[in-house]
C-alpha cells in the first residue's frame, strides 16, 4: 500500500477518535452554567487527554509498530496476548500518573471531587484507561493487518505478472525456432551416424519442452528437477561442438528434496552459452551448483573473447531475472555479476524449503 494511504488511514483514525471524544465532552457539559461552560469543557478535555489521548497513543503504536511484526505476524499469538495486556498497563499507568501530576499540581480539575480517591478509586481509573488503551491497541492490530494483508495481495499480483512474463520469455529464448530448428538438424546428423544417440536427444529436447510448459506453473519445484533441466540444456547445447571439454558442470552437496522457484538459475547459464564465442575452448563455461544447508550457491563463468565483436545478447536477459529473484526472494538472497575483458561470472546464493 503506498504510503500517502497508510497515512491517510491513520489520519482518518485519529480524527475520528478525537471528534468522540470532543462529542462526549459536549454532551457531558450541555446542561452546565454558560458562564463556566467553557472553562469546565477545557478542563474536561484536558482530564481526557491524559486518560483516554496519550496511553492510547502510546498503546496504539507499540501494537503496531512492535507487537504485530514480532508477535502476530509470526503467529505467537500467546506471547502477543500477554504483551498486548502488559502494553496497555504499562500505558495507562503512564496516563494515570500525568493524570494525578497535573491535578496535583492545580492545573485541572480532580475527576473526583478535589482529589479524594482511595486506592480502589484509583484502580479504577487505571482500568478504565487500561481498557480504552488495550481497544485502541486491537485497532492497531486491524490496520496493521489490513495494510500488510493489501501489500501481500500488491505483491502476489506482481510476482504472478513477472512469473507469466518469465514464463513467455523463457519460451521464447529458449525454445524459439532459431534453438529448435538447430537442435532438431543436429538431430537430424546424427539420426544415419548413430540413431540410439539422436533418439535420446529427441526425448531429452520433448522433456525440456514439457518442462517449461508445465512443470514450472508451480511456486516452487525440486531442486533435483530444476538440475535435471540444467543437464539437459547442456547436453543439447554440446551438440554443436566436438569439443568434450567446452562445458565443465558439477553439483557438490546433497541435493535431498529441497525445493527453490523454477528456473532461476538457467537465465544465467542460457546467457553464459549466448556470451561464449570460443567453442574450441576448454571449460569455456565452468557452472557450479554447491548445495548448502539454508540455500544453494550458483557459479557460472565463461570465457570471453574480447577482440570478437558480438552482437546485443536477446532474450530473458539479466534485468528480467534480478526482477524475478528481487521478487520471489527480496534481500533473502544474492547476486553479483562481474564482467571482464576475458571472464564473465554470475554468482548467485538463494534460499531452499
Amino acid at each position: 500500500m503506498k504510503k500517502y494511504l497508510v497515512v491517510l488511514l491513520h489520519i482518518g483514525f485519529w480524527s475520528c477518535y478525537l471528534l468522540s471524544l470532543l462529542i462526549i465532552v459536549i454532551v457531558a457539559y450541555r446542561n452546565a452554567a454558560i458562564s463556566e461552560r467553557e472553562w469546565r469543557m477545557v478542563n474536561a478535555l484536558q482530564n481526557l487527554f491524559f486518560f483516554a489521548g496519550l496511553p492510547s497513543i502510546i498503546s496504539f503504536y507499540t501494537f503496531y509498530f512492535f507487537l504485530f511484526p514480532r508477535y502476530i505476524q509470526q503467529n505467537k499469538f500467546f506471547i502477543a496476548s500477554l504483551f498486548g495486556l502488559f502494553i496497555s498497563f504499562v500505558a495507562a499507568f503512564i496516563g494515570y500518573f500525568f493524570l494525578r501530576l497535573f491535578i496535583e499540581s492545580g492545573w485541572m480539575i480532580d475527576m473526583d471531587q478535589g482529589g479524594k480517591q482511595g486506592r480502589s478509586t484509583a484502580w479504577m481509573v487505571i482500568t478504565s484507561i487500561m481498557l480504552i488503551a488495550l481497544i485502541c491497541g486491537i485497532v492497531a492490530l486491524i490496520m496493521r493487518g489490513f495494510i500488510t494483508w493489501f501489500s501481500e495481495i500488491k505483491v502476489k499480483q506482481m510476482l504472478k505478472e513477472k512469473n507469466y512474463e518469465m514464463e513467455m520469455a523463457l519460451i521464447k529464448s529458449q525454445l524459439d525456432p532459431h534453438l529448435l530448428f538447430n537442435t532438431i538438424n543436429n538431430i537430424d546428423a546424427l539420426i544415419l551416424r548413430d540413431a540410439v544417440r539422436a533418439s535420446d536427444y529427441l526425448n531429452r529436447l520433448s522433456d525440456m519442452m514439457r518442462f517449461v510448459l508445465y512443470e514450472t506453473r508451480a511456486d516452487k519445484i525440486l531442486l533435483a528437477q530444476e538440475i535435471e533441466y540444467i543437464e539437459k540444456y547442456i547436453a543439447l547445447q554440446k551438440i554443436r561442438t566436438a569439443n568434450e571439454t567446452y562445458v565443465k558442470f558439477c553439483v557438490n552437496g546433497a541435493v535431498g528434496d529441497k525445493k527453490i522457484a523454477p528456473m532461476v538459475f538457467i537465465p544465467f547459464i542460457e546467457n553464459a552459452f549466448k556470451h561464449t564465442t570460443n567453442k574450441k575452448v576448454e571449460n569455456a563455461i565452468s557452472i557450479t551448483l554447491t548445495i548448502m544447508d539454508k540455500s544453494v550457491e550458483l557459479i557460472c563463468e565463461n570465457k570471453i573473447d574480447s577482440t570478437a565483436a558480438r552482437a546485443a545478447v536477446g532474450g530473458l536477459g539479466n534485468e528480467l531475472a534480478q526482477k524475478r529473484l528481487a521478487l520471489l526472494y527480496g534481500e533473502r538472497h544474492t547476486l553479483q555479476i562481474n564482467k571482464g575483458e576475458e571472464l564473465y561470472r554470475v554468482h548467485l546464493i538463494i534460499p531452499h524449503g
